[in-house]
């Protein structure tokens, strides 16, 4: 599965909770977490291991932040063998979690099974906000943070969503995408 969104839409999180949902079911789980490179030394900003702390312990996952090194699309250069290694090594899920940082972050579609865009509610003018590039691509999207406050702006989210998607052409004869 790839994910996607914009910061702050709880990609992180949700890998935990999901990945912690899997391993506890008995599946063994990847995660290979793409960061941006610092300009100075190439490794990774922000390791999501340290955003994933349950799941970074569980003896059933494993977690590898991978810094860009200026690749562009959200992956690495060397993300597509690395799905190949993990499943290669038993792993019955991989999550790929791209950069996340706007509209062309969709490298990870041609790689996966499943392409998933996360997006939080109540970012502002969200059907702007998130270009056609990217929900072309989308097999799933996903509204996040949607409880408490956020239930009626998730909701409307949701609606203008189901919209959008209804103008794009489709890319499957046997899926459509949900939201």
């Amino acid at each position: 599965l790839g994910l996607s969104g914009p910061p702050g839409a709880g990609k992180s999180t949700f890998i935990e909770c999901f990945g912690k949902m899997l391993t506890e079911r008995k599946y063994k789980v990847s995660v290979l977490a793409v960061d941006p490179s610092s300009s100075t030394s190439g490794g990774s900003l922000l390791g999501d291991k340290t955003r994933m702390t349950e799941l970074s312990r569980d003896m059933n996952a494993y977690i590898r932040p991978s810094p860009t090194r200026g690749t562009l699309g959200g992956v690495t250069r060397t993300t597509n063998e690395a799905i190949l290694l993990c499943e290669g090594g038993g792993y019955d899920v991989v999550l790929v979690e791209t950069v996340g940082v706007g509209q062309s972050e969709f490298a990870v579609a041609d790689m996966v099974d499943m392409f998933i865009l996360l997006l939080p509610p109540a970012g502002g003018d969200e059907l702007q906000g998130i270009k056609r590039g990217i929900i072309e691509m989308a097999d799933l999207v996903a509204i996040n943070k949607a409880d408490g406050d956020l239930v009626v702006p998730a909701r409307r989210i949701q609606a203008e969503y189901v919209s959008a998607m209804k103008l794009l052409r489709k890319r499957s004869k046997v899926w459509r995408p949900k939201v």
